[in-house]
């Protein structure tokens, strides 16, 4: 073999070596993530944790997308199965204003159903801006407990006592 082809195989064995920097990829600290964090099915938010930690958002996010599907669902059914279409009109009076107020209960109860889902909504979305379970108006930390117990407030139960004076004085007016 000459002096040229073996200079010209180390320069193609050289030339493979290197990588192509169109090829070459830069890794950031978002792209090394796993992916969602995954918590048990009995995992429960403990005061010992950091407050709001990726744990606890997690599990108030499955929590509240949970309650939002079985309200959907409840008010589906309501709709579709209930006695919302009354096709057999009584000739007794009596009935038919029963038939009505037991209407307008059913339909008062989806309304609040409707509020509660939006609620929902609005709590999925401070979980995603990361001002979930913190204070709307003082920004201190809601707490575990009330949060276990009411997943979509939006204030401490000092903030919440005020809002409900300041609307009861308003109501009054």
């Amino acid at each position: 073999m000459s002096k040229t082809s073996k200079a010209k195989k180390k320069v193609s064995k050289n030339k493979a070596k290197t990588p192509i920097k169109s090829k070459v990829k830069v890794i950031n600290k978002k792209d090394t993530n796993k992916g969602p964090l995954k918590i048990s099915k009995t995992y429960i938010p403990k005061e010992t944790e950091k407050y709001m930690c990726e744990k606890h958002k997690v599990f108030f996010r499955i929590k509240l997308q949970d309650w939002k599907k079985e309200l959907v669902k409840a008010n589906n059914e309501a709709l579709y199965n209930g006695s919302m279409d009354d096709n057999s009109i009584s000739a007794d009076i009596v009935d038919q204003a029963s038939s009505y107020t037991d209407k307008n209960v059913e339909m008062k109860a989806i309304n609040r159903q409707i509020k509660l889902i939006s609620e929902i909504d609005k709590a999925l979305m401070r979980i995603k801006d990361d001002t979930y379970g913190y204070c709307l108006d003082t920004a201190e930390p809601i707490g575990l407990k009330r949060l276990m117990a009411r997943p979509v407030a939006k204030y401490t139960i000092a903030a919440q006592e005020k809002h409900e004076k300041n609307e009861k004085v308003h109501a009054d007016d």
